[in-house]
């Protein structure tokens, strides 16, 4: 087993709690399930939000879905001028036999734009 990175965004339709909550819901349920991860498995989330994102923290969202033992970090990231506006990214830290190249990367709703060329190589896996 070796600890794998998971990247994954996705951009949120309002600075709401509810919307930040389930914008999160939605991105980590992809990620595990392109990835064949069971909760256990994960060592820890890092979630960052662009800075017009304040209304809650995305480990709620995280926690609602009964992530209760997962160590769940969350930050603003740095304000870029330019940069793509609400949008949520994680990192998420799994123990796995997958290979670095196996490892799917999930991009929705507008985040598709930030890595193209790992969200190609997702829907392909």
């Amino acid at each position: 087993m070796h600890v794998r990175g998971i990247r994954g965004a996705i951009t949120v339709e309002s600075n709401a709690a509810e919307a930040i909550r389930e914008a999160t819901r939605t991105l980590l349920e992809a990620m595990v399930r392109a990835n064949h991860v069971e909760t256990d498995e994960i060592a820890a989330v890092i979630f960052t939000l662009t800075p017009d994102l304040d209304a809650t923290f995305p480990a709620e969202g995280a926690r609602q879905m009964g992530w209760a033992s997962v160590p769940l970090l969350s930050s603003t990231e740095i304000a870029v001028p330019g940069a793509l506006e609400r949008c949520l990214r994680v990192l998420m830290l799994v123990n796995s036999p997958r290979a670095q190249g196996e490892i799917a990367h999930i991009y929705l709703r507008g985040a598709e734009v930030l890595r193209p060329d790992l969200n190609a190589r997702s829907r392909a896996t």
